[in-house]
């Protein structure tokens, strides 16, 4: 048994198993506040967004909920066939390659991106300055050292962090709208217009399976999430 303080926390899907529930929380709150707190995105919201990762963990949570949730034209990074064929199934509207990012946003949204999701900052900044609108917004989930977002200046676009912890670390007083989302992300997968981004499980609940799937993550092959289950 373990507490926990009941404002971060929220019921499990009822249509979901415990190991498909699980692979939700974490990814579904950074997608949810990226998407609705910095970018402020509503059901009335245009432009384009671009996914970064996009068939990763927070991608794919955040593919479906811009989809579901707002107005914007999704468009999501993926190199491979089978992480262009998953990001697809989520509803992405356009795929782009990320190793030429600049060439894809050109095709599929030749007017700029407005907003874009970024969990691989990294050697990016000069090609997010070129294909960004003006005024546009970037939230950022990795940690870079060395950071320079200068190029960023000429267009005034906004770079936002997101850390979903940042809540229950600094016990701000808005701490439940974390339970809110989460209520909130529950009815969409009971609803069935969001779902789960389960796609392996491994049921050796030990150092050695945990050191697998963190091996499966550290690839930057995994196509959505993993879950180690007892």
């Amino acid at each position: 048994m373990h507490a926990v303080d009941e404002r971060i926390v929220a019921r499990k899907p009822r249509s979901l198993t415990f190991a498909e529930a699980a692979a939700m929380p974490l990814t579904t709150i950074t997608a949810w506040e990226t998407l609705f707190e910095h970018f402020r995105l509503t059901t009335e919201s245009t432009g384009a967004l671009l996914v970064l990762g996009g068939a990763g963990g927070v991608g794919s949570m955040t593919i479906q909920l811009a989809k579901r949730l707002t107005g914007v034209t999704v468009l999501a990074s993926a190199s491979r066939p089978e992480s262009t064929a998953w990001v697809r199934t989520l509803g992405a509207d356009h795929v782009v390659d990320h190793r030429d990012l600049a060439a894809g946003t050109r095709v599929a949204a030749p007017g700029g991106i407005d907003f874009l999701l970024s969990p691989h900052t990294r050697g990016n900044i000069e090609v997010y300055a070129e294909i960004m609108r003006p005024f546009g917004h970037i939230t950022a989930i990795d940690e870079p050292e060395g950071l320079e977002l200068l190029p960023l200046k000429s267009k005034s676009v906004t770079w936002h962090w997101e850390f979903m912890f940042t809540r229950p670390l600094h016990q701000t007083p808005d701490m439940i709208e974390q339970k809110r989302l989460l209520e909130r992300a529950a009815a969409l997968v009971d609803d069935a217009r969001i779902r789960t981004t389960l796609t392996t499980t491994h049921d050796d609940f030990s150092a050695a399976g945990i050191r697998e799937a963190h091996r499966l993550v550290e690839s930057g092959r995994m196509i959505g999430k993993v879950v180690v289950t007892r």
